[in-house]
C-alpha cells in the first residue's frame, strides 16, 4: 500500500507544480523578429553559393563558347558529307575496292 501512496503524493506534487506556471511575457513584435533572422540567414547563403561565377567569369565564359562554335561550324562547312563517310570506311575497313581481283 505504501507504494500506491507514494505514486498518488508524485502525481499530487506534479499537479500541484502545473498551477505554479505562470504566463511568458514576450514583446508583441517577438515573432516578427525571429521570423526576420531566420528568412534573413537563408538569403545570405544562397548568395555566397554563386559569388565565384562573377560577371567577367561569365563573359569570359560566353566568348570562349562563341569561338568555340564559330571554329566548329567553320570545320563543319569545309569538309563535305561525302568526304566523311569515305574516311570514316577507309579507316574501318569497310570501303569497297573497285580494283579488279582474278579470283572475282
Amino acid at each position: 500500500m505504501k507504494t500506491n501512496n507514494n505514486i498518488q503524493n508524485e502525481i499530487d506534487t506534479i499537479f500541484d507544480s502545473v498551477n505554479h506556471i505562470k504566463a511568458v511575457q514576450a514583446s508583441p513584435f517577438f515573432k516578427d523578429k525571429t521570423l526576420q533572422r531566420m528568412f534573413s540567414e537563408k538569403l545570405e547563403e544562397q548568395q555566397r553559393v554563386f559569388t565565384w561565377f562573377s560577371p567577367k567569369l561569365q563573359l569570359a565564359t560566353l566568348a570562349s563558347v562563341v569561338v568555340l562554335n564559330v571554329f566548329a561550324i567553320t570545320k563543319l562547312q569545309e569538309s563535305t558529307y561525302n568526304e566523311n563517310v569515305s574516311q570514316f570506311a577507309e579507316s574501318y575497313g569497310l570501303s569497297t575496292s573497285t580494283e579488279t581481283s582474278l579470283l572475282n
